[in-house]
């Protein structure tokens, strides 16, 4: 399927990017996401044990999670034409601007003494709505500033930016929230987003120019929903994921209150196990930036991953702290391998004047749950025993991930070999539908 919105062309007097990994403008935007999701990581830890500790109430806190979250799922269609209409770097600039103010905002009234749940609901889905818009136009502009042949490299720099913030941020989060309260962790988030926004400002991002006739934003939606409807494996991932999100999320909201109910564990431990993933993630993500792996053996390993996580998890309620650790760690290090697949190949599938729509529509489809799981997530624990559930979702995902393997569409999605499609190097291939439906 050819979009019918046209080619696109670079905007007149923008440079192609360097051949270059490390140039001026992605290293500028690494580094304002570096502090950002540093800050994100330590807010959200911070304002989970506030939560607990102001109202005692896991449905509370479960709520709170899914009012952040439930924006982003609504407006990320609709988010990502925009982001494949606007500047790109002017659109994230300004998102962050916004959620920085706000979590500023946030951070001052917990310094004033006067900071009510409601506010943090309302920052909450502000945050929400900055994201639904800055993720789109993030995984869009990635391929726009490094080559082609640097696209799995410059996807795993960017995911180590989220996972080195999660070792470091949750390790240091607990700690520090101990030790130095709420308010100044929400202030620290409030300034990163202000000096994210900042470092994007000096960034030079091409902007895509659409050379094709005008079209109706419905239209537009319309394109993107289509195009990503007619790569059957991909459908099939994103509507298993639906459903392994869902349940995946209710056992991971759950870890914080089990570390804050069982004696012996607590916030700090908490964080150091959160921290425990994110050593995981970023070593899943740089095994995928050195070594190669060949796109025919690329469902083998993605597969044992999928399974290998969800043993771990199902385990680490039922273990001792230091075995918690180690799966902890198998655990990131799966999600990340798995991961770093599937934004390549989408981002190598999808024409650069899609990518927004594309971004945007899988990531609403994907998490569509996701709100859902948190706000019964917490109700549920009232009632049942948290170590319980934790385990009984799990054992969910490992069920749910058994069909895939018998999938052949998604097997072909995931063994895609963008240079059999003639790639060209600078710029990713334009992939029809694979097994259209």
């Amino acid at each position: 399927m050819t979009p019918s919105t046209g080619g696109t062309a670079p905007e007149e007097g923008t440079k192609a990017p360097s051949r270059s990994f490390w140039t001026r403008s992605f290293f500028l935007v690494w580094q304002g996401q570096l502090v950002s999701s540093l800050g994100d990581v330590v807010y959200q830890l911070a304002l989970g044990f506030w939560v607990l500790k102001v109202t005692g109430s896991t449905a509370l806190m479960g709520t709170l999670m899914a009012a952040s979250t439930l924006p982003r799922i609504l407006v990320a269609p609709f988010a990502g034409v925009v982001a494949d209409r606007a500047d790109r770097k002017w659109l994230m600039t300004w998102m962050e601007l916004i959620r920085g103010v706000c979590v500023t905002l946030v951070g001052i009234a917990a310094f004033g003494g006067w900071l009510q749940v409601w506010m943090v609901f309302v920052a909450g889905v502000i945050i929400g709505l900055g994201g639904a818009f800055f993720g789109p136009a993030m995984g869009a502009c990635v391929p726009d500033l490094v080559p082609s042949a640097k696209l799995v490299q410059a996807n795993s720099a960017m995911q180590m930016v989220g996972t080195g913030s999660m070792i470091f941020g949750s390790v240091l989060g607990g700690f520090l929230y101990q030790a130095m309260g709420e308010a100044r962790l929400f202030l620290f988030n409030g300034l990163s987003y202000l000096f994210s926004s900042l470092m994007l400002v000096f960034a030079r991002i091409p902007r895509v120019i659409r050379t094709g006739a005008p079209q109706h934003f419905i239209a537009d939606l319309r394109d993107g929903f289509r195009l990503s409807w007619d790569m059957r494996g991909l459908r099939i991932l994103v509507l298993a994921g639906s459903v392994l999100n869902f349940f995946a999320v209710i056992g991971l909201v759950l870890l914080m209150p089990l570390f804050e109910r069982t004696e012996g564990l607590g916030p700090a431990r908490y964080g150091v196990l959160m921290g425990a993933v994110g050593v995981g993630f970023f070593a899943g993500f740089a095994a995928a930036a050195l070594v190669p792996v060949p796109p025919a053996r690329r469902f083998r390993i993605f597969y044992a991953c999928s399974i290998t996580l969800s043993l771990a998890m199902i385990a680490v309620p039922l273990v001792p702290f230091p075995v918690m650790m180690v799966l902890s760690v198998v655990t990131g290090i799966s999600n990340a391998i798995m991961n770093g697949f599937i934004q390549s190949l989408v981002q190598m599938a999808v024409p650069a004047d899609m990518r927004g729509k594309v971004f945007g529509l899988l990531g609403s489809l994907s998490t569509g749950l996701t709100p859902l799981a948190m706000a019964l997530g917490g109700v549920l624990a009232e009632f049942i025993a948290v170590r319980l559930l934790i385990v009984s979702c799990f054992v969910v995902t490992l069920f749910i991930f058994l069909p895939l393997a018998l999938s052949a569409d998604f097997r072909k999605f995931i063994n895609l070999d963008p240079a059999a499609q003639g790639s060209s190097e600078g710029s990713p291939p334009h992939l029809g539908p694979l097994s259209p439906g």
